[in-house]
């Protein structure tokens, strides 16, 4: 049969280019490698390797011992044939007056002796007269293993002439069983030898690699916290020299980066500082030059109104409501000058206790938001912790509640404030929209829904970061905590200082 032709592709439409085969294409196959390699760690993959070496030295042995012990057996055995036709002519010299019953007998006992070949003895008449025999139940090899060893079956027949007539026939058979035992006990001990001494050599190497992988723990270890934002991250410097460079240049770095971290937040504290003192100045400037100036322009205003009260109509009625006017526009400019203070400078922030302040928000904001239950507890606070520390405490309840109660949908929003010694403990808790599947970080950007958008998370991160705190939103059922903690300690006072 002719053979069938490959079938021939439909054609290209035209103007079509022919399809090439993609980069994708070829990737397929790396990405349907067994999950058994990747991914694992370097200790396994080592100790893989290790184990993938053995085996292929075990097989390479294998066949090297199989090669000579068929070669050996080979040399044996047709040794052994080759022994057979001068005991029996020694054997017939010997003989040659006696019966041929005891002759043939004694041709039996003397091949009984032989190894590697079985004879059977035939009379003139090609019967069997005596055979070799084999003793059963010592065969050790595997049938296998002696398919593998045993050499091509050989017959080889032996004429018994006896005073110048043939008497019979001795047929020699080729039987390497007893060397293909003794190959397979010395390959079974080799075998045992090899497998001990592996087990013991890939136990020793899990061991050490353990030992010597160890310094990638530590460094992976050191990374997370350096990711942490921990810089007083170190890992020891091990034995292994490329190992050390390694260390050494993570605790260099560990150290810059600590070094540079203190520096920033050093410059934003004093960014900090500066803005709260051009805050504070302005707020004063508001309080001391345009509070007198509305003062007097209220005071002026109730005078006119005075002098207008003796003035006939319709003079009088005009001037009092231009003088009401006036009283109404300096009003509401006192209240806008009074919210812009509080904005740019808290009042009473410094002058009275921290947790009083903190009360007087927590109560304004219940009184804006009556639908929502707001609780503040903040006990066992001192009187202040420096100006920066006060201050960025309340700027985060406040940023807080307003989350909470305008863009959350609370029913209860809690405001904790707690002295732990070592540093001061946060808490705005409520019960409203929650995150909506949005991580901590994100909304730490002030991205997402909820919680609301804008300058005013990012703002909180910013203040907290600058005093060395840590800010961070965690989901509740139901609702959203919002935690953060402020060090306490020199640090965050220097920039207080006169």
């Amino acid at each position: 049969m002719f053979p069938r032709p490959a079938p021939t592709p439909p054609p290209l439409p035209e103007g079509a280019a022919p399809r090439r085969s993609s980069s994708a294409d070829v990737a397929a196959p790396r990405q349907r490698l067994p999950a058994l390699w990747s991914g694992r760690p370097m200790r396994a993959r080592l100790m893989v390797v290790v184990v993938l070496l053995n085996l292929v030295a075990a097989a390479i042995s294998g066949a090297v011992i199989i090669h000579k012990a068929r070669t050996a057996t080979e040399i044996e055995t047709a040794a052994s044939m080759a022994v057979v036709e001068p005991l029996v002519a020694e054997t017939l010299q010997a003989l040659q007056d006696a019966p041929l019953s005891g002759l043939f007998r004694t041709l039996s006992y003397r091949f009984q002796g032989l190894r590697h070949v079985r004879v059977t003895l035939l009379d003139a008449a090609n019967r069997p007269v005596a055979a070799g025999t084999r003793r059963e139940g010592t065969r050790r090899a595997p049938a296998w293993f002696a398919r593998l060893i045993a050499p091509p079956a050989q017959r080889h027949e032996v004429p018994l002439v006896l005073r110048g007539s043939r008497i019979g026939t001795a047929l020699v058979t080729a039987e390497p069983s007893d060397e293909i035992d003794e190959v397979w006990g010395y390959a079974l001990a080799l075998f045992l030898t090899g497998l001990s001494l592996s087990l013991a050599m890939l136990a020793i190497l899990f061991v050490a690699f353990g030992r010597i992988l160890s310094p990638l723990a530590q460094l992976a270890a050191g990374l997370t916290r350096l990711e942490q934002q921990d810089y007083g991250a170190r890992v020891d410097r091990p034995d292994t020299r490329e190992l050390a460079v390694i260390a050494a240049r993570f605790n260099h770095l560990a150290e810059t980066l600590g070094a540079a971290r203190a520096a920033n937040l050093r410059l934003h504290r004093r960014v900090l500082t500066a803005e709260e003192d051009e805050r504070r100045r302005t707020a004063l400037e508001l309080h001391d030059e345009f509070g007198p100036c509305l003062f007097a322009l209220e005071a002026n205003s109730s005078s006119i109104a005075r002098i207008a009260a003796a003035l006939d109509e319709p003079a009088r009625t005009r001037l009092i409501q231009r003088t009401d006017d006036i009283a109404a526009i300096v009003t509401r400019v006192q209240t806008i000058n009074r919210a812009l203070l509080n904005r740019l400078r808290p009042a009473g922030l410094g002058q009275v206790p921290l947790s009083r302040c903190l009360e007087l928000l927590v109560r304004e904001a219940a009184r804006h938001h009556p639908e929502t239950a707001v609780e503040g507890r903040f006990a066992a606070l001192k009187a202040g912790y420096g100006d920066l520390v006060d201050l960025t405490l309340y700027r985060c309840v406040q940023e807080g509640l307003t989350n909470a109660l305008r863009h959350a949908g609370a029913s209860r929003v809690t405001v904790e404030v707690a002295d732990e010694g070592d540093g001061l403990r946060l808490s705005v808790d409520d019960d409203g929209s929650g995150l909506n599947g949005t991580s901590g970080e994100a909304w730490g950007e002030g991205r997402g829904e909820g919680w609301g958008e804008g300058r005013g998370l990012p703002g909180m991160r910013e203040r907290v970061e600058a005093l060395g705190g840590r800010l961070a939103l965690v989901p509740r059922e139901p609702g959203t905590s919002l935690r953060i903690t402020l060090p306490i300690g020199p640090e965050t006072q220097e920039e207080d200082a006169p």
